[in-house]
This record gives C-alpha cells, structure tokens and sequence, in this order.
C-alpha cells in the first residue's frame, strides 16, 4: 500500500513574497500535504510599509499553488509583532472532529509572537513535533546583561517545546547553538529565493536594457552601481555615496561609473540632498519599485552594494547574484558568511569603512573582465543555495522528528 503523505502545518504571520514561491515547490513534493496558515492578508490587500515609507501592493501572486488558509482574527493591525497579528481557533485547526491530531508536524515561522507561541504549544500539547525557522542571528545589535538573562531563561523554556530548528545560513546556525545547546538538532534550511526565476527575468531583462539606460539618463556601456533596499540608517546608503564620490578622478570630475539607487524610506530627502552635496550629476534615486522591476535593474548593474549594519540576511543579494553580477557587502550582512568570499564573488568589507568601502569598488571596477569574472562566480555560487535545498533540508527535519530518520550530525554542514 502506498505510504499516506505526511501532514505538514505551517504557521506564518501573513503571506510573504519570498516565501510564496517556497511553499508552491514544497507542494509540489509527493510525499508531503502542505496546509498553510496565514494570520494576516494584509500583505494581499496592500499596506503601508514603514521601512520603505510607501503604500505597497505586491505584483506578484501570493496565494496561487498552495493549499492555505486565514485564521479568524482577534487582533489584526495590518503590520506584523508581537502582538499583531492575534488568531482564534489555532488548537481546534491541528485537531480532527474527534480531537486527534490533524497533522503529522507542525512548522512554525518565528518564536516571539502570541500566534507562533500559540502555535507551538497547541502542536506540543497535541503530541505533534514542532520545527521552528526563524531570520535570528547574534550580531543585531548589543543586548545588556538583563535582556540576555532573560534570553536564556526564555529558550530554556523553549527547547522542551520544539524538536528541531531550520537554521537558514552560518550566522542563525551560531544563534541556535548558543541559544538551544550544542546537541539540539538542527537542519540546513537556506535563506534562499526562486532561482530560477530571477534567473529568467534578468536574461529577459537584458534585451531592454537600453531602454532602461535611456530612462536613467545613462550612456550606454556606462558601468552602474547599484542599491536597492530601504532607505532607512542601517542600511547606510550614505557610506556608498560617500564612496562613489570618492571615485572621482579629480575634483569636480564624474567618476566613470554611475550610481543607481532603488528604495525608497525615512533617509530619502537626506540622502538627496547628499547626493546633490557632491556636484555630481551621475547619481539617480529611483524610488521604490515592486518585485518584478527588479531585474532590470540587476541587469543593468555592473555591481551591487549592501553596505548594511545589523542585516540578518539580505536575500537582496541572492537576487543580484543570480543575475550573474558582483556583490559588495559589509561584514555585518549575513549572507556574506556562505555567499560571498572576498575578492570571488565580489568583496566584504567592515561596515562603516567608507575607505574600505571605495576600494572594494575600485576592485570590482578595475577592468570589465574583472566584474564580469565575480559576476560568474556569483552566479555559479548561488546555483547551491536554492530551493531544492531548501526541501531537502526539511525532509530531513521532517523524518527526523517523525522517527524515520537517526539524528542529524551537529555540523553546518
């Protein structure tokens, strides 16, 4: 007879746009039946994100190719907390008509909400294995010894709850560890995006690229750096105008490069008027622009830049490299510990370091062949770090808490 597929619940705050195309290639899988449980549509009906400081409407679809389902609300802001969103009905969900469990694993997106907690003890209560996924690292920002007693007393009471972590990168590998203990199991589930289809969407970009180049204002076979994130002080878009300036050759004279910058948010009119503190003429500020505008932009790019502090990840940077382009990054951009090796794929540089900084472009703009050569490198590089990864490693976590499977070996590998 033919093995029943297993169950698999996931929890998520609201339908998000990286995931969606996650969740299609995990239903895809023969041998799982995945039920998704949003808290929130409010990333489906458009809102306003503070990061960018604009109204947002999604072009892509995020509800097609999966099974999924909305939580009645207690409390819906239409932001995302620890307090919002609030669902009902979480336990009786995981239960049949007969108070059985409905599912064989229940999967949860985070661990610092009311929902996702409500979650996790519902399963657990329920003898359902619990796996968590979460974007954490160690180096966000400096906690007192207060907040880290209190840390360590709240995973203390989270370990008993889950049976295994997703660690998505080097840097939520060491946050687990440390926070959950050397022997707790853990499985290689990557911060990835679809690969495939930034793939394609920047080949395809790159028979209009002139009529970008002509929207910019920019002459053709011009190289082009480019940002594209929120323009908010970590993610110091200031230190890159700082060092694009620096490239010029002499004072007064346009560095040969342009600057693009893509994003929008608080720093915005202060990082014009910077920019327009330069005297130089070669700087555009494109303003937000939605996910699937984006590979134009990778396309035209010669390099891109995130010079970040505290960035857990920045999945920006996954959709650069599959465009086959160099990527300069801060030391503080998580990614860069399993994406980027200095001088390969692009450069790591100290964050802060605006020296640094210039000289990481001067690096990567040296010749043509040089960009290029970390272009195809990048994109060689992110071929491994995908969705198929990512399936593989909750299969595993997946035979693993169902007994299926022995215990993972406590390496990254």
């Amino acid at each position: 007879m033919a093995r029943r597929p297993i169950r698999l619940a996931y929890f998520v705050s609201h339908p998000i746009q990286y995931q969606v195309p996650l969740l299609r290639r995990i239903a895809q899988e023969p041998d799982l039946a995945l039920t998704v449980f949003f808290g929130s549509d409010f990333s489906v009906k458009g809102y306003r994100d503070e990061g960018f400081g604009v109204d947002v409407q999604w072009d892509v679809p995020l509800l097609e190719g999966y099974r999924h389902e909305f939580l009645p609300a207690l409390r819906d802001t239409g932001t995302e907390g620890t307090f919002t969103p609030i669902s009902r009905g979480i336990s009786a969900r995981l239960q049949d008509r007969e108070g059985r469990p409905a599912f064989d694993v229940v999967w949860v997106h985070g661990y610092a909400t009311v929902n996702q907690m409500h979650a996790i003890l519902a399963a657990k209560s329920l003898g359902i294995p619990v796996l968590v996924r979460a974007e954490s690292w160690l180096g966000d920002r400096p906690r007192g010894a207060v907040k880290q007693a209190a840390k360590k007393l709240f995973f203390a009471g989270l370990r008993p709850l889950v049976d295994a972590v997703l660690y998505t990168g080097t840097p939520n590998y060491a946050y687990w560890r440390y926070s959950l203990g050397e022997e707790f199991p853990m499985f290689r589930m990557p911060y990835a995006v679809d690969n495939r289809w930034f793939q394609q969407q920047s080949a395809a970009a790159a028979e209009r690229r002139g009529e970008l180049r002509q929207e910019l204002g920019l002459a053709p076979g011009r190289p082009v750096i480019l940002f594209a994130s929120k323009l908010q002080a970590r993610k110091r878009c200031a230190d890159l105008i700082e060092a694009y300036a620096r490239l010029s050759p002499a004072p007064g004279q346009e560095p040969f490069p342009a600057l693009a910058i893509v994003g929008d948010g608080e720093q915005r009119a202060a990082l014009e008027a910077q920019a327009k503190a330069t005297g130089l003429s070669s700087i555009r500020f494109c303003g937000f622009r939605n996910q699937s505008e984006l590979p134009r932009f990778f396309d035209l790019a010669t390099v891109f830049v995130l010079p970040s502090r505290h960035e857990p990840w920045g999945l920006i940077v996954n959709e650069a490299m599959n465009a086959g382009r160099a990527v300069i990054v801060s030391d503080e951009v998580g990614s860069n510990f399993d994406l980027v090796t200095d001088g390969v794929e692009g450069c790591v540089f100290p964050a802060g370091d605006v020296a640094a900084l210039t000289a990481a472009l001067r690096t990567v703009l040296a010749t043509p062949e040089a960009g290029a050569k970390m272009g195809r490198a990048a994109r060689a590089r992110i071929e491994g770090w995908g969705f198929e990864q990512d399936v593989e490693g909750l299969q595993q976590a997946i035979a693993f808490v169902t007994g299926s499977a022995p215990a993972p070996r406590m390496d990254r590998g």
